[in-house]
C-alpha cells in the first residue's frame, strides 16, 4: 500500500487537501485526512502539486515516432502508450486513420494481444474510418473509404479489444446498422461526414453517441441548415470531442460550443500524429508527406493532418484560451470520456474503488509523475 501526499486532489469540481490517497492492489483504496494514514504505509510527499485521473484519450494515431496506419503491431502499441503516457494519458483508444481491411485486422490482432498482455494505458481501439463522405475526408486518402463491410462487425466479436468505437458518416451508414453495431457493444461516433441535421438525429436514435472532431471535416452550422453540429449541441446525451491545438478551431467557436452543450458532455482528444513525444518535423502518411510546423501537421497544401498535441497541452489551452476553470479541463480530460466510453465506473475520477490511474502536476500543469493500476 502507498498513500500519496501533500497535493491538492481533484475531487469532481472542488480541491481536497491535507488528505492523502491511498493505493492497493491497482485500485484507490482511501482518501483519508493525513494524519490517518495507517501505520507501515509508504508515504509519498507531492510537495503540494495537484494530483487529478489521468488523462483519457479517444483518438490516438501515434506516438514516439510511431504512427500506426504503418505499424499495427505489439511494439508500436506499446511505443505509442509510452509517450503518451509522459503527458499524463494513462489511458488511450489507439486510432487507425481509413486504410485497408488487412491493416484493420492486424490492428484488431495487435489490440487483443495488447490488451491479454496487460501493456499500460490500452483500453479499446478507434476505427476512424473507412466508412466515411470522400467529401469531408480531411486528409483521409479516398482511395480506402468505402461502403460499410458486413465483416466489420465480426472482426470486433468474441475477442478481447477492450472498448471499439468507429467513426463513420452517419448519411451514408444505415440507420438499422448504426442499431446493430451499437447493439454489438461498439461504440459509433460521426466524423468526416456530411449528414443533415435530420439524418445526424436518425442515427442518435439509432445508437450514435459521439462526435468526432468537432466542427472539423463536418458542414458548418447554418441559420436554416443546423446539420450535423447543430444536431451534436442539441443532444443531451451524446458526447463530442474538441482539438483544443488554437489550430482546428477557434476558441470563440469552441467557447460557444460548450456553453450549448455544457462541459460535461464535452472531452478533450488530441489526434494525435507519430510526432507527439519527439522532435519530428516532418512524416509520413502514406504517399503524403506531413510537415510539423508551428504546433501543427499540415500537408503541402495546408491540410491539417491530425495533431501535434498531448493532452497535459489540451488542458493547458482549455485553462488559457478558452478560460476555464482547471477542474473543468481536467474532467474533460478524464471523467468525461470515460463515461463516454463506459468506463467511468473503473476510471477517470479519484474515488475508492477506481483504478489508481493518477497524474501529478505542477504549477505550469507540467506532467511530472504518473501511475496506472497504481504503478509509477
Amino acid at each position: 500500500m502507498k498513500a500519496l501526499t501533500n497535493c491538492q486532489i481533484l475531487d469532481g469540481s472542488s480541491w481536497i487537501t491535507n488528505h492523502a490517497v491511498l493505493m492497493d492492489d491497482g485500485i484507490i483504496s482511501a482518501i483519508c485526512p493525513e494524519q490517518e494514514i495507517p501505520d507501515n504505509v509508504e508515504i509519498e510527499d507531492l510537495n503540494g502539486q495537484v494530483l487529478a485521473p489521468g488523462f483519457i484519450d479517444c483518438q490516438v494515431n501515434g506516438g514516439g515516432g510511431v504512427l500506426l496506419n504503418d505499424q499495427q503491431n505489439l511494439k508500436a502499441l506499446k511505443t505509442v502508450a509510452s509517450a503518451h503516457r509522459k503527458f499524463g494519458t494513462t489511458g488511450l483508444l489507439p486510432t487507425l486513420i481509413s486504410d485497408s481491411w488487412d491493416k484493420m485486422a492486424a490492428m484488431a490482432d495487435a489490440i487483443e494481444a495488447a490488451i491479454e498482455q496487460k501493456v499500460p494505458g490500452i483500453l479499446g481501439v478507434h476505427f476512424e474510418g473507412p466508412y466515411l463522405n470522400t467529401d469531408r475526408k480531411g486528409v483521409h486518402d479516398a482511395a480506402w473509404i468505402r461502403e460499410f463491410e458486413n465483416r466489420f462487425i465480426p472482426l470486433t466479436q468474441n475477442r478481447n479489444l477492450g472498448v471499439v468505437l468507429v467513426t463513420l458518416a452517419p448519411e451514408l451508414v444505415p440507420t438499422d446498422v448504426i442499431k446493430q453495431l451499437k447493439d454489438s457493444g461498439i461504440r459509433v461516433s460521426a466524423g468526416h461526414t456530411n449528414a443533415s441535421y435530420e439524418e445526424t438525429r436518425e442515427a442518435l436514435s439509432a445508437g450514435l453517441t459521439g462526435f468526432t472532431h468537432l466542427f472539423n471535416a463536418m458542414p458548418p452550422l447554418l441559420s436554416r441548415e443546423p446539420g450535423v453540429i447543430g444536431a451534436a449541441l442539441e443532444d443531451q446525451n451524446s458526447f463530442c470531442g474538441i482539438i483544443v491545438d488554437g489550430h482546428h478551431v477557434h476558441p470563440t467557436s469552441l467557447n460557444a460550443a460548450i456553453a450549448a452543450k455544457g462541459s460535461e458532455k464535452m472531452m478533450l482528444v488530441t489526434d494525435a500524429m507519430s510526432c507527439v513525444g519527439t522532435d519530428e518535423t516532418h512524416f509520413r502518411l502514406g504517399d503524403t508527406l506531413v510537415t510539423v510546423r508551428d504546433g501543427a501537421c499540415r500537408t503541402d497544401d495546408g491540410t491539417l493532418a491530425g495533431s501535434n498535441l498531448d493532452m497535459a497541452m489540451a488542458v493547458r489551452n482549455s485553462t488559457s484560451m478558452l478560460d476555464l476553470p482547471l477542474t473543468t479541463s481536467l474532467n474533460m480530460a478524464s471523467h468525461n470520456p470515460a463515461r463516454f466510453l463506459g468506463l467511468d465506473d473503473q476510471r477517470g475520477q479519484i474515488a475508492v474503488g477506481k483504478a489508481a490511474d493518477l497524474i501529478a502536476l505542477d504549477t505550469e500543469l507540467t506532467v511530472q509523475k504518473s501511475w496506472i493500476a497504481g504503478i509509477e
